[in-house]
């Protein structure tokens, strides 16, 4: 089981589109969080604690996350994916984004 946490700043359109089409995958468990003090659902230290993959959609969510929570990211892997804040909730072009790049990371080993 891969456990897999989808970071954004507001934790409203990036990460819980993945948090939800990553849940369906098997042998994936999915979480979602943000970065920015007002998100839905700040980032807490036991998140990262549990996720064996973090995702942060942006060069500069990997940053502040480094800062913020670096001793909560020893051994962690953590994949940049580079998908810029364009995209509604669940639309179809974010799925594929999502897919393309967070999915060879996702497949049962």
């Amino acid at each position: 089981m891969i456990k897999a946490l989808f970071i954004c700043s507001q934790n409203k359109l990036r990460s819980p589109t993945a948090e939800q089409v990553f849940s369906a995958w098997p042998d994936v468990e999915t979480d979602s969080a943000g970065l920015n003090a007002d998100a839905i659902s700040p980032l807490s230290p036991e998140q990262l604690d549990w996720a064996d993959v973090v995702f942060v959609m942006e060069k500069a969510h990997r940053s502040r996350l480094g800062r913020n929570f670096r001793r909560h990211l020893n051994g962690k892997r953590i994949v940049c994916l580079d998908i810029p804040d364009d995209y509604g909730f669940m639309q179809p072009e974010l799925v594929r984004l999502l897919e393309a790049k967070a999915g060879p990371f996702l497949r049962s080993r």
